[in-house]
């Protein structure tokens, strides 16, 4: 007999808050019944939306249903913990948008707390799941590159002024600019694929958005622990806004990754398959926030939302647990540490 769906609820009502809502509807094994916000309205309009049987503005109400057992925490960044603690201790399951939190040390809280009681924790980094990203992740692993060179990330995109409204660009909950916000899933690939670096030197400015407290332009230069060296670019001052791009360079290699589409695949010992992988249309699913915030589809996250269904359902961890989701946050601390 198939075993019952999970009960996913959600806390918080913004735009990434429907990805979660659709991720959940998309994947086998997941029930979404309850959402929980502040703004009675918003909060209405969403149920209303995406069908949520149950809707409160209470987080403890939400908690207290015995049919809830996996928790979406979609707050705004610098607002995680506190609701991702609560959900904890109530025994839930949890899974938490980018970033894990807006600094290690709060990270380490919800990783603590996740440990301690024996539920799942992940940590949203969709891209990690694109096709793309899964085919590079092989040959760095199957050691095609040979020694790594130089290993970088580069991020430019349009936001229109608009978009820093609210919490957006805000220290407190926000956690900074467009390094913890736009650029970290290109941070967390590029730690993904090559490592923390050993040594990171950083800038970061405000050109254009000159209203926001935090910065919305930053350039930092890496160094990894075997030598290797790289560079990050990262802006949401540039119009019209390009596909970001990871690039991984070595001895006997280098790819080129724009979004989710291998653009470079160059290596002087061809392997079978490596004509296909050129040949290999664009794969649109993910779709990129380049110009916009929600030109993103929500296949990334169902793709990761299944991952933590059937994480639960084999006993097992997800494949982007908490201390996974905390390397690109101690990253983005680096930075920020380096710039001031």
């Amino acid at each position: 007999m198939a075993a019952s769906p999970l009960g996913f609820g959600i806390v918080g009502t913004g735009m990434v808050a429907g990805f979660h809502a659709q991720a959940i509807a998309h994947a086998t094994g997941g029930k979404l019944i309850g959402v929980a916000g502040r703004n009675q309205a918003t909060l209405a309009a969403f149920a209303e939306k995406y069908s949520v049987p149950f809707a409160t503005t209470r987080l403890d109400e939400l908690l207290a249903r015995p049919d809830l057992h996996v928790v979406c925490v979609t707050t705004p960044s610098g607002a995680h913990l506190e609701p991702a603690l609560a959900a904890i201790r109530a025994g839930k399951h949890v899974i938490v948008e980018k970033p894990l939190e807006i600094t290690t040390a709060r990270a380490d809280q919800i990783i603590q707390a996740a440990e301690t009681a024996g539920v799942r924790l992940a940590s949203i980094y969709q891209a990690r799941f694109g096709p793309g990203a899964q085919t590079v992740k092989t040959a760095i692993d199957a050691g095609r590159f040979g020694r790594l060179v130089l290993a970088s990330a580069y991020l430019k995109w349009h936001r229109a002024a608009p978009y820093y409204s609210g919490w957006k660009g805000t220290l407190a909950l926000d956690g900074g600019g467009v390094v913890i916000n736009q650029s970290i899933h290109g941070l967390d690939l590029l730690q993904w694929f090559a490592g923390l670096p050993a040594e990171v030197f950083a800038w970061k400015t405000r050109r254009v958005h000159l209203g926001i407290e935090a910065e919305d332009t930053a350039c930092a230069s890496l160094r990894y622990a075997d030598g290797a060296l790289g560079a990050i670019e990262a802006t949401t001052a540039t119009w019209p806004g390009w596909s970001r791009r990871i690039e991984i360079c070595g001895e006997h290699g280098a790819v080129s990754l724009e979004d989710d589409h291998i653009a470079r695949w160059d290596f002087v010992r061809p392997e079978p398959g490596d004509e296909a992988i050129r040949r290999a249309k664009l794969d649109a699913a993910l779709g990129s926030g380049a110009g916009a915030p929600n030109a993103i589809s929500f296949s990334g996250h169902q793709r990761q939302i299944q991952d933590l269904i059937d994480a639960v359902r084999e006993n097992r961890p997800p494949a982007v647990d908490g201390r996974e989701g905390r390397k690109a946050v101690a990253l983005v601390n680096a930075l920020y540490a380096s710039a001031e």
